[in-house]
């Protein structure tokens, strides 16, 4: 079994997997390569920011260096992460999911007050991922999870900032699907993470995987 983009059969797919902070995506993301690889899908998983220079110049500056100059620095590693990895391995036909992508390039510098228009615009040429998956969770639920396990990074100590990054999300996913970008929105509230990634992984399955006849 290979999944394949509609608009390619040669390559492997790509997928995004993005959501506010909290929601699971990392521990999504495992189950899914897990229950990919299990059917027979060579995967490679990757993450925003990347492990390249500039993704790691993206995580040292990330406290110090805000608006504008990060969501130009967070774009850098983006077009750099698809040229030097992504790309590699869907041309070799493996399915490459990344725990953050586009999404979050469109929700995270809000919380510095940079215009959805400019963010936008500064990343109208990346790749389009062949599904984009946006988790949504109860922001509640989410503030209690940070609240316990403390914040990774200044955006999240903003105070109510699950509702806010909720609302982005919904507003980045409408425009996603506006300029017609294939997202798929997952509950999170409706179980564990095995669920949600097994839900990913049937609508993969059922859209992407060639017929046998």
């Amino acid at each position: 079994m290979k999944l394949r983009p509609f608009s390619d059969h040669d390559r492997g797919m790509f997928v995004s997997v993005d959501g506010p902070s909290g929601a699971g995506k990392s521990t999504i993301v495992h189950h899914l390569a897990q229950m990919l690889v299990a059917a027979g899908e060579q995967v490679h998983v990757t993450a925003e920011p990347s492990t390249g220079p500039i993704g790691q110049l993206c995580r040292e500056l990330t406290e110090t260096v805000t608006g504008h100059a990060l969501a130009c620095l967070y774009a850098a590693d983006r077009y750099h992460h698809v040229e030097t990895e992504v790309r590699k391995h869907t041309e070799a036909g493996q399915t490459v999911i990344s725990d953050r992508y586009l999404p979050s390039a469109l929700v995270m510098q809000r919380f510095d007050g940079v215009d959805p228009a400019f963010l936008w615009n500064l990343n109208a040429e990346v790749e389009r991922p062949d599904l984009a998956v946006i988790l949504e969770a109860d922001p509640e639920v989410i503030s209690e999870r940070l609240h316990d396990r403390g914040a990774h990074n200044r955006f999240q100590l903003s105070p109510g900032s699950s509702h806010v990054e909720a609302h982005f999300y919904r507003q980045a996913t409408e425009r996603l699907v506006q300029a017609g970008f294939d997202v798929l929105r997952v509950d999170c509230n409706q179980g564990p993470p095995e669920k949600s990634a097994a839900f990913i992984r049937d609508r993969l399955l059922s859209f992407f995987a060639p017929s046998e006849t």
